[in-house]
């Protein structure tokens, strides 16, 4: 009989995980949820009549560890990437407009090039990204950026949602990270990825992997507590029931900081956390609007236009926490009229606020973030909360599972 393994937690990163064991081992796949894929994933907003995304995220084309694991489960299909690298944005202060497109090379002669660049600026302003891939651990990302024009413009718009912390707080290294396998790496890793429904693209056919591939998955079994003995993980305990483990079962626990923190005492695991607001509007976006916009001097930071809706992403966001509701809606939507050249009465609307969407990106949680080994022989751990090099990303989620999975088959 083959061993197995017990992956607790649906998300991307114990999808991830399991997916790439299923081959070698029997596994067990259990979700305290009715649902796997954690916040990556789609559901029926009645509100909206209409299926959405839990919160818009955003693949480039560099992502490749999410793109092996969409293509190996089947997921591809319902994956969309840019024939080119390109980026709008819309300053509702100034009312301009503009297009950033790298080049699909490595060498960046894009920066030479007016009608690729931010308005206004010169190639040498572009330097920032060359000096931040020299950063240091501790270092915060904003020396880096500056507080010019530029900065407003556009490197804060796209390292605030790449981070979803301020860059006076966010970690340059982490920042680093993401230049050095993006942009870096020319237009041709920088190239736009977007789902045709989360749950479509990386859940729903991971899920159906593991079923043939004999897996065994379970909704609605929240971990306990994990019993200890002899160095290892011995028994599961998921409250009505107990799973006795075997000599050569392993464990990936793909639960997020806080759960983690809870099942294993002395965990060192990030425990401060940032906020995100969506919104979204039951319009249709018009036919010749990019897909993704970034938003200068508003509210919103990202619009995204889909056939049957417009969705705003802001990042960062608790300032706007204890706003209420109806204002946020009426507020966004004027904003987001302006950016679709649009005029209509506010629509039916959806504000979803995520509190705690993912841990400060920081130097200092930075540095708590664990590895996938723990003081237990048989017992790893997984979730874009572990020490991935990348901020809490789809990519950084699905590395993790890779990196739980590597130790297991050692």
């Amino acid at each position: 009989m083959m061993a197995r393994v017990h992956v607790i937690g649906a998300g991307l990163a114990g999808l991830s995980a399991a997916v790439e064991l299923a081959d070698r081992f029997e596994v067990a796949l259990y979700e305290a949820a009715p649902q796997a894929g954690g916040r990556c994933r789609s559901y029926f907003d009645a509100t909206l009549g209409m299926t959405i995304d839990n919160g818009n995220h955003l693949l480039l084309s560099g992502n490749s560890a999410s793109l092996d694991y969409a293509r190996k489960t089947g997921g591809s299909d319902k994956l969309s990437i840019a024939e080119e690298a390109g980026f709008d944005f819309c300053d509702l202060e100034q009312k301009t407009r503009w297009r950033l497109r790298p080049n699909a090379g490595k060498l960046p002669w894009w920066i030479l090039m007016p009608d690729r660049r931010l308005p206004g600026t010169a190639g040498l302003d572009y330097m920032a990204l060359a000096k931040l891939l020299f950063a240091k651990p501790g270092q915060t990302l904003r020396p880096f950026l500056g507080s010019g024009d530029m900065a407003r413009r556009l490197w804060d718009p796209i390292f605030v949602s790449a981070l979803n912390t301020a860059p006076e707080e966010a970690s340059a290294t982490l920042a680093a990270t993401i230049v050095r396998e993006t942009f870096a790496r020319g237009g041709d890793a920088c190239r736009p990825v977007v789902a045709d429904g989360l749950s479509a693209a990386f859940v729903d056919p991971a899920l159906d992997f593991l079923r043939g591939k004999g897996a065994r998955v379970k909704f609605g079994a929240k971990l306990r507590g994990l019993a200890f003995e002899g160095g290892r993980v011995a028994a599961l305990d998921f409250g009505e029931e107990t799973v006795a483990l075997d000599a050569e079962d392993r464990v990936v626990l793909a639960v997020t900081a806080p759960v983690a923190a809870e099942l294993l005492p002395g965990l060192s695991a990030p425990n401060e956390f940032r906020s995100i607001v969506n919104a979204h509007f039951a319009f249709p976006a018009p036919k010749d609007m990019p897909l993704l916009t970034g938003v200068i001097g508003g509210w919103s930071e990202w619009v995204f236009a889909f056939p049957d809706r417009l969705s705003v992403t802001i990042s960062a966001a608790e300032r706007f926490l204890a706003t209420p509701r109806e204002e946020l809606a009426s507020r966004i939507w004027d904003e987001v009229q302006r950016v679709a050249g649009v005029s209509a009465p506010l629509p039916v609307w959806q504000i979803i606020k995520e509190k705690r969407a993912t841990f400060a990106a920081t130097p200092a949680q930075d540095a708590l973030r664990p590895g996938p080994a723990t003081d237990w022989k048989n017992l790893f751990l997984a979730g874009d909360f572990t020490q991935t090099g990348l901020p809490s990303t789809i990519e950084g989620a699905v590395r993790s599972g890779l990196s739980a999975a590597a130790l297991v088959l050692a």
